[in-house]
């Protein structure tokens, strides 16, 4: 009795969806509610699912191929207006950084403000060394 009562719900329920999705997916989706409802689901729950799934399916725009067709004509010129972009750019050398050190200023030293680690640090870590400077300069 509960079965085919549930049935009946969720039967109307899948009848809410535009008849489109119905011819593609009505089956399936009766089949499936059939099953969870077997397997002890509530069919008010199986029910409401499929209510707010065939909202979804009307209340939300669907591209048609006049739209796609308009997108991909879009992303061309766009792709097309990138190259041409970086064909006509400058070709100036890049700047490389100096790998050179400069020299840290003799006067600088290690703060004792900095705690010491108890504990040598993990292999992988990170180490940072805080210096003071007299002079208000950073070194």
């Amino acid at each position: 009795m509960a079965g085919s009562r549930g049935t009946r719900l969720t039967g109307a329920a899948l009848r809410c969806y535009p008849a489109g999705w119905r011819r593609r997916h009505g089956d399936e989706a009766a089949e499936l509610a059939m099953l969870l409802i077997r397997d002890g689901t509530p069919a008010i729950w199986i029910a409401g699912s499929y209510l707010a799934g065939a909202a979804r399916e009307w209340l939300l725009p669907r591209p048609g191929k006049l739209v796609s067709a308009a997108a991909c004509a879009l992303l061309v010129a766009a792709g097309a207006l990138g190259v041409s972009v970086g064909l006509l750019a400058p070709a100036a050398p890049a700047r490389a950084a100096s790998t050179s050190q400069v020299p840290r200023a003799t006067h600088c030293r290690p703060s004792s403000r900095a705690p010491v680690p108890a504990v040598p640090p993990a292999v992988g870590t990170a180490q940072v060394a805080i210096w003071a400077a007299g002079h208000g300069q950073s070194c």
